[in-house]
């Protein structure tokens, strides 16, 4: 499943760097950067359902933070003379 989910992490990199290339060299106005940014966001959704679709499933756990200790309390000794 992770590598799933890299894979297409670096797809939809890929494809928005596509669309900078088309966006910066192509100057005769040509729907490739729209192409390329729609296959983009397309990505970003399917992969956000999937993430929504593993989690509901059971095959991804979060696992958070370690929890930390804090210190004991420490009175508060008042005023020294």
């Amino acid at each position: 499943m992770k590598v799933l989910i890299i894979l297409l992490l670096l797809i939809i990199i890929g494809s928005l760097g596509t669309a900078l290339v088309y966006l910066v060299k192509d100057r005769t106005r040509s729907p490739r950067t729209v192409k390329a940014l729609t296959i983009r966001i397309g990505l970003s959704i399917a992969l956000f359902i999937l993430l929504l679709l593993a989690y509901s499933f059971g095959l991804l756990q979060p696992h958070g933070l370690p929890k930390v200790q804090s210190p004991p309390p420490q009175e508060n000794p008042g005023p020294q003379p």
